[in-house]
């Protein structure tokens, strides 16, 4: 007995805790900062955690009515209907429904290269197909229609991503538009607006108004601190949202989850203190680093450092755990996410420290 071929498949590859890293080099995790995987820097939503100690005793039951109350919630924010609100097991898992969907075998999708490793992980999974489109090092990674069409070749399904990762470059809606006009009517553009709150650039969303061709991704793991529940959600136009009933894990979001994510739609206070801190760390990162950076729209930037796992290396030893971007093509650069004041600040010292070390 023998699974299918998966020769094809690639594994993810998820930034390892703190705890772990800990363990490995001998040092207190209470020591470290981890700037590694653009987690919030103040945790999660403080009302999520109330919502979710408060849901302990319904643990026996199916999510049945708070998956109905979350999809309400989020049908009203984005003043859709509550079937276009696909809800899922984090951004990844809707993903898998939209490739679920759209997906005949062997069918093909476009990614961003450098890009985020699930969109071909989850279309493989789906016996799709991947080409890439190339965002340019050279070009400062910028997002434009003729970035995707120039090596658009009849894809299924397009996935664009803004802000991007691990870039923090961003489309237009214009851009989007267009990409949508010019690509077959078959093509569905998959925009995922995974750091969508930390952007001063408004949704995509209005493009779901006149076209049947754009869906949107979002997830609470960013600004609302939520990626340990693991909970996101599609948007899509209203001329197929019941595909959703047809191809949807049963209960894909957990009784736990959707507490907190009704809870987390209500902090306003923690959004805005996450995407405010964000702003003045990405700031702050450009303007004090010893290494030339990237605009970001995120809550993350990407640097250039010459060796990237040298640089990650020595700064994990030295308790600060930052992204090595060799596994996006890009041996030379790193990712920080935006920490608090604090952790933003020992983040630099050590990094410039370690830049002029590994350099030297």
């Amino acid at each position: 007995m023998e699974p299918r071929d998966l020769s094809a498949h690639t594994v993810y590859r998820a930034g390892r805790g703190i705890e772990e890293v800990a363990r490995e080099l001998g040092l207190d995790p209470d020591d470290m900062v981890k700037l590694a995987s653009n987690e919030n820097m103040f945790g999660p939503s403080p009302d999520a955690v109330e919502a979710i100690r408060g849901s302990a005793e319904r643990m026996h039951s199916y999510p049945k009515a708070s998956h109905a109350d979350l999809v309400d919630e989020l049908a009203d924010m984005w003043d859709v209907t509550p079937e276009q609100v696909w809800l899922s097991n984090g951004g990844a898992g809707a993903l898998d429904c939209l490739a679920r969907a759209m997906l005949d075998p062997g069918q093909d999708v476009l990614v961003p290269s450098p890009g985020f490793a699930y969109y071909a992980m989850s279309a493989r999974y789906h016996h799709g197909e991947v080409n890439e489109y190339t965002l340019s090092k050279a070009d400062d990674f910028a997002q434009t229609a003729d970035t995707v069409l120039k090596d658009y070749d009849g894809e299924r399904i397009v996935y664009l991503t803004s802000p991007h990762n691990p870039t923090g470059a961003e489309f237009t809606t214009d851009a989007v538009r267009t990409i949508a006009e010019e690509t077959d009517e078959q093509t569905l553009v998959v925009v995922d607006e995974a750091y969508g709150e930390f952007t001063e650039k408004p949704s995509k969303r209005p493009l779901l108004d006149d076209r049947d061709d754009v869906a949107l991704l979002r997830t609470f793991s960013k600004a609302y601190g939520l990626a340990g529940v693991r909970l996101g959600y599609a948007v899509v136009p209203d001329d197929w949202a019941d595909a959703y009933a047809r191809i949807n894990t049963p209960f894909s979001a957990s009784e736990l989850a959707c507490r907190a994510g009704l809870a987390a739609l209500d902090d306003d206070e923690h959004v805005e203190r996450s995407v405010d801190t964000a702003a003045w760390a990405r700031e702050y990162l450009s303007e004090e680093l010893d290494a030339p950076t990237w605009d970001s729209a995120g809550n993350f930037i990407l640097a250039e450092v010459g060796d990237a796992s040298a640089v990650a290396d020595a700064a994990q030893e030295r308790g600060v755990i930052i992204r090595d971007c060799s596994s996006f093509g890009l041996p030379e650069c790193i990712r920080i996410t935006c920490g608090t004041r604090e952790d933003t600040e020992r983040a630099v010292s050590v990094l410039n420290e370690v830049i002029e070390v590994v350099e030297a």
